[in-house]
């Protein structure tokens, strides 16, 4: 509210009647934004109702009449107060953002100053706003902040409505995209919790399940310390010598690559649109250091494009990329501890390209094989698992994997354990595994139902283990129970093509 030297009163019988008959509405139709932006722009002290990033704006109505409007928009990218407040780190702050919101513009209408009417608004708005928010862009939010002119307002309004005071703004204000003037004015920090441990959650390890996407939202950046892209460059240019033409040399080819594969371990896969957005989060001093050139017109590193990426990557031997990656790897990180393999397939967008990963429990990166043209990623897994030592591991899959062959190679050639997934199409295998978890009588009382099952035999009929595992035959039999665990492979098909008699039903 804005500052007045009035006492305090209580409202006349009149004001009441407005007070409980109010109700709260969310601005949706074209018309009423322009009516809210229009009583802003003329009315409120900003002069002012442009909004940055998600937003909503409210109205109060009495009887068809507005009698007071509110926006919330996207929080402040950087406030120290807030930020020391709930105690996340900043990479944190980065990613989880978005759940929290900011309390833009607040104004009353002229005649429309009746007390309590600015705390009841705001009761019926926090009520409903992480819900309006869901509604509108896919997520809640779970922290709401405000600034207040300690010039024309006391506050008071976010006082009584349960807000805290945390200090105030430094002076700055942003005027471009990376850009902050100074104007002398430090504005009042006030924050609310919308949802209870609101800090506690948003400094945790993990977010809540109904939160998570907002993280999954958030583009990956690099964080990379100069020495560490040096020492990565480094291997790069010692293994992998330049093959383009001087005219491509604005961006050395040990930057580009040490720049892809950071993008990869970041969680980049998507395609050349995705590797050139990873580029622009990049600063001047990371650019430097992978030592791409100036623009002689801005006199600023230049920052590769898509264009940049694609002609790399067609030329550059891939399985070569891959064996001085994983060795890089291994010199800063040190062996592989972890016992689990997980193969995951990605298809890269924009690029008309599948590959089949495999990475750590810890998210450690493996190696990729490419999807061979007509193909698909079982083969492609298969030979991605005969690059790898998994004696003592677990090899884990989706249910596309669950296959005789693949089962074999995991077991009984390079000696590792395998958890793979098994689905209700799968309906043999469904069954034959449904059938072993349930509970069945054993030896030497047999069920009435099985009386002639002599002592020391179970009922039924012994059963074939891969029975129902696609790819299983009565010739060929499925795992074999020789000696050496080791079954001879079949005959199949040319290198590279799928045998569909091995493949699950999708």
């Amino acid at each position: 509210m804005k500052k007045s030297q009035s006492r305090f009163r209580r409202p006349t019988a009149d004001e009441q009647t407005v007070l409980s008959q109010m109700t709260v509405k969310l601005l949706v139709r074209p018309e009423d934004l322009r009516k809210c932006d229009q009583i802003l722009v003329e009315h409120h002290y900003l002069k002012n109702a442009k909004l940055v990033g998600e937003q909503l704006r409210y109205a109060v109505v009495w009887k068809g009449q507005w009698q007071a409007v509110a926006t919330w928009s996207a929080a402040a990218l950087h406030l120290k107060a807030r930020d020391k407040f709930i105690g996340w780190t900043e990479e944190q702050r980065r990613q989880r953002l978005a759940l929290v919101v900011n309390n833009s513009r607040l104004y009353v209408l002229e005649d429309c100053h009746y007390p309590n009417l600015v705390s009841r608004f705001m009761k019926l708005m926090l009520a409903r706003l992480s819900a309006d928010w869901e509604s509108t862009w896919g997520h809640p939010v779970a922290l709401a902040e405000s600034f207040v002119d300690p010039q024309q307002y006391r506050g008071t309004a976010y006082k009584v409505s349960g807000w805290s005071q945390l200090g105030h703004t430094r002076g700055w204000k942003r005027s471009a995209v990376d850009f902050y003037e100074r104007h002398d004015c430090p504005k009042q920090v006030w924050v609310r919790e919308l949802v209870k441990r609101a800090c506690v959650q948003l400094r945790a390890a993990e977010l809540p399940p109904a939160w998570v996407g907002v993280e999954r939202k958030i583009k990956p950046r690099c964080t990379a310390k100069a020495g560490e892209i040096a020492s990565l460059m480094e291997r790069l240019a010692r293994d992998i010598p330049e093959f383009r033409r001087k005219q491509a040399l604005a961006y050395p080819i040990a930057g580009m690559l040490a720049l892809i594969a950071m993008a990869v371990f970041s969680g980049v896969t998507k395609g050349y649109e995705d590797l050139a957005d990873y580029a622009a989060t990049l600063t001047q001093g990371q650019l430097r250091a992978l030592k791409f050139r100036l623009d002689p017109h801005t006199k600023r590193v230049r920052c590769p494009k898509r264009s940049c990426f694609a002609s790399v990557l067609a030329e550059v031997n891939a399985e070569r990329l891959e064996q001085v990656l994983l060795l890089w790897q291994e010199q800063v990180l040190g062996p592989v501890q972890d016992r689990l393999v997980i193969f995951d397939g990605k298809e890269i967008r924009h690029a008309d390209v599948e590959s089949v990963s495999a990475v750590s429990g810890t998210g450690r990166w493996l190696g990729s094989t490419l999807v061979k043209q007509g193909s698909n990623e079982i083969p492609a897994a298969r030979e991605q698992l005969a690059k790898l030592n998994v004696v003592g591991k677990i090899v884990l899959a989706d249910a596309a994997h669950t296959q005789v062959k693949t089962v074999r190679q995991t077991l009984y050639e390079q000696g590792g354990d395998y958890l793979l997934t098994v689905k209700k199409n799968q309906k043999d295998l469904f069954e034959t595994l449904a059938a072993l978890f349930t509970e069945q009588p054993f030896s030497p009382s047999a069920h009435a139902a099985h009386a002639r099952s002599e002592s020391g035999e179970q009922p039924g009929t012994p059963r074939d283990p891969s029975v129902g595992l696609s790819g299983s035959h009565a010739a060929d039999g499925g795992l074999s129970r020789g000696a050496d665990h080791r079954a001879a492979a079949p005959a199949g098909p040319a290198q590279g093509q799928e045998d569909h008699r091995d493949r699950l039903p999708h």
